[in-house]
């Protein structure tokens, strides 16, 4: 007698492991980024956390000046903390949600101009991941070694580097690299929530990077592999991303979360 056995494939779920570091930077008094971990939003200091499936952790620049940036970033991550990742999620949808939310908020209070950035990785409880992104936060991925960005900029030296007319290179030192197109709040036009699966996943060894301009527009690819080498731990090497981009010359506020697969 002889009996047929199926094998069904195992699909391992990771485990995560995610810090967050957000610094107010040499030149500015106040913080208008914040960052959410596991349903914390944080605007000052460090936050280390397990992650359990289904998550979204995010990065919020906000954008205006004085009190309405540092207000529209941390609503916007309170308000996301209510979304649970899932395959029918409609994050476009929810998306557009915070940013009328921020709009209404902002003409509640003498019209304050409340706009931010959003760049947040969403995992499913499946752990199919994607990019949500308004603005020009980015969301980069570490592996092998070798780290590339995988979040577009919603920026105008995008678009030039997209129509050829300037180089990578150029983009960091362009006269306009700080314009970037209608972001979470902004009272003229609705933004454009772009909504982009990981192919391929995240697996095992991966380090999925969120973070604001005040880091990645000073610190090289070349810089970021090297740092994210180092035998210490991520904390450690988080902050010594930090220190470079001080170093480097930035003047912004600077945050970074890390996410790594296990």
């Amino acid at each position: 007698m002889y009996f047929e056995i199926e094998f069904f494939p195992f699909r391992r779920h990771l485990m995560y492991y995610c810090c967050g570091i957000t610094d107010v930077g040499t030149v500015r008094d106040h913080n208008e980024d914040a960052f959410l971990i596991n349903k914390i939003v944080m605007d000052q200091a460090m936050l280390e956390s397990e992650l359990h499936t289904p998550f979204i952790t995010a990065v919020a620049d906000g954008v205006g000046g004085e009190v309405g940036g540092e207000v529209a970033s941390r609503l916007a991550l309170n308000l996301l903390c209510s979304l649970k990742p899932a395959e029918n999620t409609d994050y476009e949808k929810k998306i557009l949600d915070i940013h009328y939310a921020l709009r209404k908020n902002g003409a509640e209070n003498n019209n304050i101009n409340m706009q931010t950035t959003l760049c947040a990785l969403a995992v499913d409880k499946n752990g199919s991941a994607c990019i949500i992104n308004v603005g020009d936060s980015k969301l980069f991925r570490c592996r092998g070694g070798s780290i590339r960005q995988l979040s577009r900029d919603q920026s105008l030296v995008q678009m030039l580097y997209e129509q050829g007319e300037i180089t990578a290179d150029e983009k960091r030192t362009h006269k306009h690299r700080n314009v970037i197109f209608p972001v979470l709040g902004n009272i003229v036009e609705d933004p454009t929530v772009e909504v982009t699966p990981i192919e391929g996943g995240i697996q095992p060894g991966d380090l999925i990077l969120i973070c604001s301009d005040g880091l990645s527009d000073y610190i090289t690819k070349g810089d970021f592999e090297e740092t994210l080498a180092l035998p210490i731990k991520l904390p450690k090497r988080l902050k010594a991303l930090v220190e470079l981009a001080k170093n480097g010359g930035s003047t912004d506020n600077i945050t970074v979360i890390g996410i790594s697969a296990m």
